[in-house]
């Protein structure tokens, strides 16, 4: 769980306990392999392809996508940042916190954008991702790649490329990083 994520989870506050390892480093690297290949077989290619992590825990998978695909075709996709936090829907029950950048380096309009985040969990983060990206253009299409895809949809929003399905309890937390994902607690 990235760490402005922590500090902004009502209370206003939390610390993350991992009860369980539920994916080691191999097994993300594994996932990111897999789904640069899936992005690369849907969009017959590259070519119009451009990757943007949302702030601040799908910045780092964003990135190591990119990096997947330099491997695989060779190619260099353009990679940008995105921080949602005013386009959220719950901005007046929780803190508004836009220190994390936003940096579109590419022309979006008519391109596909291949949104990245490690959790996919209510879609809230995702349909305020859409509203935002809108905002710099119109992409040809969408897609979303996600780390965990842990279920408890409050919105009609589906990932095209899961790195791992985890059924999870609603008080649950996931924490997606460098060294694999753990599920856990956020103590409050």
């Amino acid at each position: 769980m990235a760490e402005r994520e922590r500090r902004t989870t009502p209370p206003y506050g939390g610390r993350f306990v991992a009860r369980s390892r539920v994916m080691d480093g191999d097994d993300v690297r594994r996932a990111i392999t897999r789904i640069a290949h899936e992005v690369i077989e849907r969009n017959a290619g590259l070519g119009d392809v451009v990757v943007i992590g949302l702030q601040t825990g799908g910045v780092p998978l964003a990135r190591t996508l990119v990096e997947a695909f330099a491997g695989i075709e060779g190619v260099d996709v353009p990679l940008g940042t995105l921080d949602v936090a005013f386009y959220r829907d719950d901005i007046g029950l929780r803190p508004v916190m836009p220190e994390a950048v936003t940096d579109i380096p590419a022309e979006i309009s008519g391109r596909t954008v291949v949104l990245v985040d490690d959790v996919l969990f209510t879609g809230r983060t995702i349909r305020a991702a859409l509203n935002a990206v809108c905002d710099y253009g119109r992409p040809r299409a969408v897609q979303l790649a996600v780390m965990v895809d842990r279920g408890h949809r409050e919105l009609p929003i589906r990932p095209d490329f899961v790195g791992k399905n985890l059924p999870t309890r609603r008080d649950e937390a996931v924490d997606v990083h460098a060294d694999g994902v753990d599920l856990g607690d956020l103590l409050r």
